[in-house]
């Protein structure tokens, strides 16, 4: 492994092809500065969650902040304007930052595209530096893409861009390929900052501006971190304040108790907030581990966004979003459309459709698909209720401000009223997805069809939490059997020799990870941790200790 270093600054993965491009020494400078300026204060929040999480697993359940009552209670104040490009969000795609991705996101007719370096792009160093990439040639529209089976993608001429809204990784990934001073730099500010410094006056010159999504937010105090950063970001770059616009997403069970308090810590900086629901959930088993069956949710299919403590949590985000000016933007659809089968097709894009019709009434300006036959789906749901903006339509629903919506923090964690039950084939399922995801990711592919369904960090998350949750609390399916972690060795055998092998795959490292991070008595804060540290990182080697606790 060769290393350099330059004004403290090291890199120790071996360079990859346009490399030069991304890291110039005025660029990894910026970075540096950004990185200089708040690593204290980011290790100190990384603590933070440890402590908050510990008061949770004691029997302390969250409530709304009585010292942030002022902020809720005040009426006067508000999220800086829709920005050019983000009026109109009824529909946004996500997805990895690939080429082949890239392409198809953009020529999908979406309002957004939320171009993802989080939980659907494995952070190798060659992804990060090539989603850089990536990104800048979309925005010159000179990238092009060819398969190995000879076919091409292009971008099309005949219809403007969606709008690109980034979603670096969270505060937990450290990027252990770059060093300052020393120590890893955290990875969101990579994306972030190189995004940034290459692409702020280049989007402004199009006529829109650096918008970004901020992941895995788990109080107003980090969302004041990130307003800070812009506020840095901006000053180094001549930029005026305001220009960088967030979405923040509302995927952690603390969070959803700060949501009016987190849009006021970024006002100047506020584009809305999504319901990330699927690391949502995961946040709760996460969070409430512990705390006995109260607590205990049935098989993942079965918590549907109908159930009580869901339809709480998104209502309550609506409320708070368009009580300030902000945009309310709904879940993913995880559907993955099936072409060679119509009749599961048909029902897959029923159930879409539901979903999105559920969100567009409750008040929501538009929602999340992750393919691109499930935009115009999504688009026709939201074209119901918002019509054509060109023809006497609105852009967005930002005038229903639902205050027929009571705020209710009891009802966050309402978890007992959730129905359904555990069974032994919601069991298997959160075997094979769990293995099948880590042995993709750790191939560089970090958003996987499975069953028609994609998949992603989150959702993985969900499948190997949930059984040490179950483990752990002697839970019982629906037939009366206590779920050991002997039973779940036993099914994770014949889930693992059923998976069809092929040449240089990864199911031996990703059963090792998958056994780490479920049936340890320990909890990983999250699975990425110690995959990243043992597989990805080029020098490799075990995640620190306090990396698995503090994240």
């Amino acid at each position: 492994m060769n290393s350099f270093t330059i004004n403290g600054i090291t890199l120790t993965a071996q360079p990859i092809c346009r490399q030069g491009e991304v890291l110039t020494p005025d660029a990894l400078d910026f970075v540096a500065k950004l990185h200089r300026a708040t690593s204290e204060r980011r290790q100190e929040l990384m603590q933070a969650r440890h402590a908050r999480r510990a008061q949770i697993a004691s029997g302390q359940d969250p409530r709304f902040l009585p010292e942030t009552e002022g902020i809720r209670n005040d009426p006067n104040w508000r999220v800086a304007p829709p920005a050019p490009g983000l009026e109109d969000r009824r529909v946004e795609i996500t997805g990895p930052v690939d080429r082949k991705m890239t392409i198809n996101a953009l020529n999908s007719g979406a309002k957004v595209w939320l171009a993802d370096m989080e939980d659907s792009s494995t952070p190798t160093w060659r992804n990060v530096i090539q989603g850089q990439l990536n990104l800048t040639d979309a925005l010159e529209r000179r990238i092009d893409f060819t398969s190995p089976e000879g076919k091409e993608y292009r971008l099309r001429d005949d219809q403007d861009l969606p709008t690109i809204v980034v979603r670096p990784r969270g505060w937990h990934l450290p990027e252990k390929h770059m060093l300052i001073d020393g120590k890893p730099i955290a990875g969101g500010i990579v994306d972030f900052g190189l995004f940034f410094f290459h692409n702020a006056r280049r989007l402004l010159a199009q006529g829109k501006g650096p918008y970004f999504y901020l992941p895995k937010i788990e109080n107003h105090f980090e969302a004041r971190l990130w307003n800070d950063i812009f506020v840095l970001a901006q000053d180094l770059l001549g930029i005026p304040q305001g220009t960088i616009r967030a979405t923040v997403l509302i995927e952690t069970i603390t969070a959803a108790f700060e949501m009016e308090e987190i849009l006021y810590e970024l006002r100047d900086h506020a584009a809305g907030l999504n319901a990330g629901r699927w690391d949502y959930i995961f946040s709760l088993i996460k969070n409430f581990r512990t705390r006995g069956p109260r607590f205990v949710l049935p098989d993942r299919g079965q918590v549907s966004m109908t159930q009580p403590f869901m339809r709480s949590y998104t209502e309550q985000l609506v409320r708070a979003c368009h009580r300030r000016g902000a945009m309310a933007v709904g879940g993913m659809a995880a559907a993955v459309p099936n072409r060679k089968d119509e009749a599961a097709n048909a029902m897959s894009f029923e159930k879409v459709r539901a979903d999105k019709t559920r969100e567009a009434n409750d008040g929501f300006d538009g929602s999340w698909v992750a393919h691109p036959d499930l935009v115009p789906v999504c688009r026709e749901v939201f074209d119901g209720v918002l019509g054509d903006p060109d023809n006497g339509g609105k852009q967005n629903q930002l005038d229903r401000s639902r205050e027929d919506v009571t705020p209710d923090d009891r009802a966050l964690i309402d978890i007992s009223s959730t129905e359904g039950n555990i069974t032994e084939q919601g069991i298997r399922v959160n075997i094979e997805v769990g293995i099948r995801y880590i042995e993709s990711w750790l191939r560089g592919n970090g958003a996987v069809a499975i069953h028609n369904l994609m998949e992603d960090a989150a959702t993985a998350e969900i499948s190997r939490s949930q059984l040490w949750q179950w483990i752990h609390s002697h839970a019982i399916t629906e037939h009366g059997d206590v779920i050991t972690r002997e039973w779940v060795e036993e099914l994770l055998d014949e889930e693992f020799a059923r998976l069809e092998r092929f040449d240089d795959d990864r199911f031996t490292d990703a059963r090792s990870i998958f056994e780490e991070v479920t049936l340890a008595e320990d909890f990983p804060t999250f699975l990425t941790i110690p995959a990243y540290a043992r597989f990805l990182t080029e020098a490799k080697e075990e995640a620190s200790k306090e990396e698995l606790i503090a994240a």
